[in-house]
């Protein structure tokens, strides 16, 4: 999440300003809180943990379902599943930018970015240039000659660790980055921090000794210049508030392990039910003591006389198991993430029922996918500057973002509107409704190829069954376009003259 200041406060934004970075760092420190809450919940470390019964002799089941892991990686699958695809702008490239998408694995990339998205509502990528092996060249008279090379990476870091620092302008533009990495000794024990300040034209990186927080005294040990010439440090957000998709469930979930954990106790207290022994009582044998310690008790005599009964905890299962469902369905609902599990998704849905269904999931998706973009055009800049350095021409300006949800859809239901609207809408539109395909003008080609593949397989067919007739048509079609092609010169002919 962004720390807004005013960028007068900075004389020179290319200069490390000791009280600004600390200013950025007491923001980030506050904020940890939340973010190790809700990593603690997607990682199964839930509140249902340090659950107990008043009395202290009984042990709570304390049983965990991990909704939120579950709304995570559903929507994580539904967002980036398919792989993101980006289209120049007529008459501009980007072929050396998808490159670099291939040769760093990208898909990868997004979903590892995607799940930070999910669990804490913003997420980091940093930008920067790894040294890799020189480049040789011989000159005129055979002298080698080694270049410098780079290659550039792009990896997901900790939002517990990262910082963006905008001005107070309403495009609030990056001013700083500060990303921040605890350093330990063998043992174990923290030994002071990493601090990297990343400015539009400098990186300087700090060691600290004890606190988090830089001083001047603190020793520099790279200061060097940025070659994005802009911060290498993107912030992206899964919504407006930058909240996670979980994040507002947490008092659901709780009450769902809750229930339950209590579900699950009384079906062993029921189990370790006491013996209750009316109007008389044990004896005092061993035997008897024993007994007694297993879970007997006695009582006064009824008015029939001795009598001997188990007891045991009313228990309505059915009341238990409405209250379980309702709290399970206000997840979904809320999260918009259906659950998978539920008849309402089984057996042959119609593609139309389907699309109804998952109707509150698609506009959530939607959603995601603006801010997500928002992103995406910041990275395609970046990465622009640095390939046109080494000696691209590229042009991500104006490039075409898209991004398909994996979501299940009836195919056949898919087909058919496809073959239904064929005549009506322009096949270039109608082929773009099918799944997995990337430019209908492609599939057209491969039609009208197979077209012109089924056409000449019947001509063969038929001139094997009747060889003189087929011959014929050849010949009185021959002479029907020698007659057009006469027709076309003579009336050539007389424009010719005319003129």
């Amino acid at each position: 999440m962004a720390v807004v200041i005013d960028k007068d406060l900075l004389d020179d934004v290319n200069e490390p300003n000791i009280e600004a970075i600390n200013y950025a760092i007491r923001e980030l420190q506050n904020r940890k809180k939340r973010l190790d809450k809700l990593s603690d919940y997607y990682n199964g470390k839930q509140e249902i943990e340090k659950h107990e019964f008043d009395n202290a002799t009984v042990e709570a089941a304390n049983v965990m379902v991990n909704h939120a892991k579950y709304i995570t990686d559903m929507n994580v699958g539904f967002m980036t599943g398919n792989p993101v695809k980006y289209v120049a702008e007529k008459g501009k490239n980007i072929d050396d930018i998808l490159e670099v998408f291939n040769q760093i694995d990208i898909h990868k990339h997004d979903i590892e970015l995607e799940k930070d998205l999910s669990v804490f509502g913003y997420g980091y990528e940093l930008l920067y240039l790894k040294k890799t092996d020189p480049i040789s060249v011989r000159d005129e008279l055979g002298n080698e000659k080694l270049t410098p090379n780079t290659e550039l990476k792009i990896e997901v870091i900790d939002p517990r660790a990262t910082v963006v620092v905008c001005d107070d302008t309403v495009e609030h533009d990056p001013l700083f980055a500060v990303f921040t990495q605890e350093k330990k000794d063998l043992e174990g024990n923290t030994n002071g921090y990493s601090i990297t300040v990343y400015m539009p034209q400098r990186i300087v990186e700090y060691r600290t000794k004890t606190t988090m927080e830089v001083s001047a005294n603190d020793p520099i040990v790279y200061d060097g210049e940025n070659l994005f010439g802009a911060v290498p440090i993107i912030e992206f957000r899964n919504n407006e508030e930058r909240q996670g998709d979980f994040e507002q469930l947490i008092s659901l979930i709780d009450a769902y392990n809750l229930l339950q954990t209590d579900r699950i106790s009384d079906k062993e207290a029921f189990v370790d039910a006491l013996l209750v022994t009316f109007g008389f009582g044990l004896g005092d044998d061993k035997d008897d003591i024993q007994r007694l310690k297993r879970g007997a008790i006695e009582a006064p005599p009824r008015e029939e006389g001795a009598d001997i009964e188990w007891l045991t905890k009313s228990f309505d299962e059915t009341q238990v198991n409405l209250l379980s469902q309702s709290i399970e369905n206000d997840i979904h609902k809320i999260s918009y993430v259906p659950n998978m599990n539920d008849e309402k998704f089984m057996g042959n849905v119609s593609g139309e029922a389907m699309k109804f269904k998952l109707f509150g999931l698609e506009n959530l998706l939607s959603i995601k996918q603006r801010y997500f973009f928002d992103g995406l055009r910041r990275r395609l800049k970046l990465i622009q500057t640095i390939v046109d350095i080494k000696g691209a021409n590229d042009d991500a300006s104006g490039c075409k973002i898209s991004l398909a949800a994996n979501i299940p859809s009836n195919l056949s239901d898919v087909v058919n509107n496809v073959k239904n609207a064929d005549g009506i809408i322009p096949r270039k539109y109608t082929y773009s409704w099918l799944p997995d395909v990337d430019n209908p003008q492609d599939v057209i080609d491969e039609m009208n190829q197979q077209d012109a593949e089924t056409i000449k397989k019947n001509q063969e067919a038929l001139r094997g069954q009747d060889p003189d007739r087929l011959e014929l048509e050849d010949k009185q079609d021959d002479s029907s376009e020698n007659d057009k092609e006469a027709g076309s010169n003579h009336n050539q002919s007389h424009r010719t003259r005319a003129v």
